[in-house]
């Protein structure tokens, strides 16, 4: 005789994971930006930050999100999580620690391409972000500014200016990073619009 057990299903409840990732942008963002504003000298400080920051905290964002199901934040904090690793690896390689041989072989248009790379990835995700919050889309767009600024310096195309606006772009977005971080804690926290972030366009959907 079959008995057939009622189906049981578990629901595992986990935190919006958009806090710690937008903070951890908010703080490599404004590291590296004072550094290309001149405010601050080198890179070596700010290979931490890129490392732990930019790297690790939004790549537990990132894996967080997963489990919300939620395809758009898993794949923009994996992904920057992953830029920001790939950055402090690139320092790393120009610094010598992985040896004379690598260091000598760099050609810093690869470091252009890959830019232009991610520049054609924070395009579409710039779509997307229009049906999450304004803050995070106005992220997004100072995002494309970023990687628009980075490629074309570092390919050698209006150098000064370029470097100029990756620069200030870097700068706004830590800053609006911070506040988005700040408005998921704060409203989660208190059950209510404490720092509003904006309704989505409504265009797409």
């Amino acid at each position: 005789m079959n008995q057939h057990q009622p189906a049981q299903r578990v629901q595992m409840v986990t935190a919006d994971p958009s806090a710690i990732g937008l903070f951890g942008l908010a703080m490599v963002t404004l590291v590296a930006s004072s550094a290309k504003l001149g405010w601050t000298d080198g890179m070596s400080f700010v290979l931490p930050w890129a490392i732990f920051l930019g790297g690790f905290a939004q790549l537990f964002a990132s894996v967080q999100d997963a489990k919300h199901n939620n395809t758009f934040g898993t794949t923009a904090f994996g992904a920057f999580g992953l830029f920001w690793l790939g950055m402090g690896t690139s320092w790393l390689i120009q610094y010598g620690v992985f040896g004379e041989a690598a260091a000598a072989a760099v050609d810093t248009n690869q470091l252009g391409i890959a830019f232009v790379g991610y520049l054609i990835f924070s395009l579409f995700m710039t779509v997307g972000a229009m049906e999450t919050n304004k803050v995070l889309f106005f992220i997004f767009v100072l995002i494309d500014f970023l990687f628009i600024g980075l490629a074309l310096s570092t390919l050698g195309i209006a150098y000064e200016a370029m470097h100029m606006m990756a620069a200030v772009a870097e700068l706004l977005i830590a800053i609006l990073s911070f506040y988005g971080s700040a408005a998921s804690v704060l409203n989660t926290h208190f059950g209510k619009t404490t720092l509003p972030i904006g309704k989505p366009f409504g265009i797409f959907k």
